[in-house]
Protein backbone atom coordinates (compact mmCIF):
# COMPACT_ATOMS: atom_id res chain seq x y z
CA UNK A 1 0.00 0.00 0.00
CA UNK A 2 3.02 2.21 0.89
CA UNK A 3 4.05 2.53 -2.73
CA UNK A 4 0.14 3.10 -4.28
CA UNK A 5 -0.45 5.34 -1.67
CA UNK A 6 -0.63 9.08 -3.55
CA UNK A 7 -2.52 7.06 -6.38
CA UNK A 8 -5.15 5.62 -3.89
CA UNK A 9 -5.42 9.38 -2.48
CA UNK A 10 -5.96 10.99 -5.76
CA UNK A 11 -9.00 8.46 -6.58
CA UNK A 12 -10.30 9.41 -3.81
CA UNK A 13 -10.59 13.34 -3.87
CA UNK A 14 -11.60 12.53 -7.98
CA UNK A 15 -14.56 10.63 -6.62
CA UNK A 16 -15.17 12.00 -2.97
CA UNK A 17 -18.59 13.01 -4.24
CA UNK A 18 -19.50 9.84 -4.90
CA UNK A 19 -17.66 8.95 -2.21
CA UNK A 20 -15.14 6.20 -2.76
CA UNK A 21 -14.18 4.29 0.14
CA UNK A 22 -10.65 2.64 0.57
CA UNK A 23 -11.40 -0.85 -0.22
CA UNK A 24 -12.73 0.94 -4.09
CA UNK A 25 -9.83 3.06 -4.68
CA UNK A 26 -7.56 0.17 -4.06
CA UNK A 27 -9.52 -2.12 -6.29
CA UNK A 28 -10.01 0.59 -9.05
CA UNK A 29 -6.10 1.06 -8.66
CA UNK A 30 -5.05 -2.66 -8.87
CA UNK A 31 -7.09 -2.65 -12.37
CA UNK A 32 -5.01 -0.13 -13.49
CA UNK A 33 -1.41 -2.00 -12.29
CA UNK A 34 -3.54 -5.04 -13.89
CA UNK A 35 -5.04 -4.02 -16.91
CA UNK A 36 -6.78 -7.64 -17.69
CA UNK A 37 -8.40 -7.79 -14.18
CA UNK A 38 -11.87 -7.77 -13.88
CA UNK A 39 -13.96 -6.67 -10.55
CA UNK A 40 -16.43 -8.27 -9.12
CA UNK A 41 -19.16 -6.21 -7.03
CA UNK A 42 -22.67 -5.88 -5.91
CA UNK A 43 -21.75 -2.37 -5.74
CA UNK A 44 -23.20 0.11 -8.66
CA UNK A 45 -20.44 3.01 -7.35
CA UNK A 46 -18.33 1.07 -10.25
CA UNK A 47 -20.05 2.38 -13.18
CA UNK A 48 -19.11 5.84 -11.70
CA UNK A 49 -15.60 5.33 -11.00
CA UNK A 50 -13.21 5.35 -13.99
CA UNK A 51 -9.37 3.89 -14.03
CA UNK A 52 -6.67 5.71 -16.08
CA UNK A 53 -8.76 9.35 -15.42
CA UNK A 54 -11.52 7.90 -18.33
CA UNK A 55 -11.67 4.28 -18.83
CA UNK A 56 -14.28 2.23 -17.45
CA UNK A 57 -13.58 -0.36 -14.89
CA UNK A 58 -14.18 -3.55 -16.26
CA UNK A 59 -16.83 -5.38 -13.55
CA UNK A 60 -19.38 -8.40 -13.74
CA UNK A 61 -22.32 -7.68 -11.22
CA UNK A 62 -25.66 -8.37 -11.55
CA UNK A 63 -27.90 -6.59 -13.73
CA UNK A 64 -30.95 -4.18 -12.05
CA UNK A 65 -34.35 -5.30 -13.09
Amino acid sequence: MATEIEAVRTLMKKFASVPMSLADACLVRMTELEPKSVVLTLDSDFRIYRRHRRQLVPTISPRKS
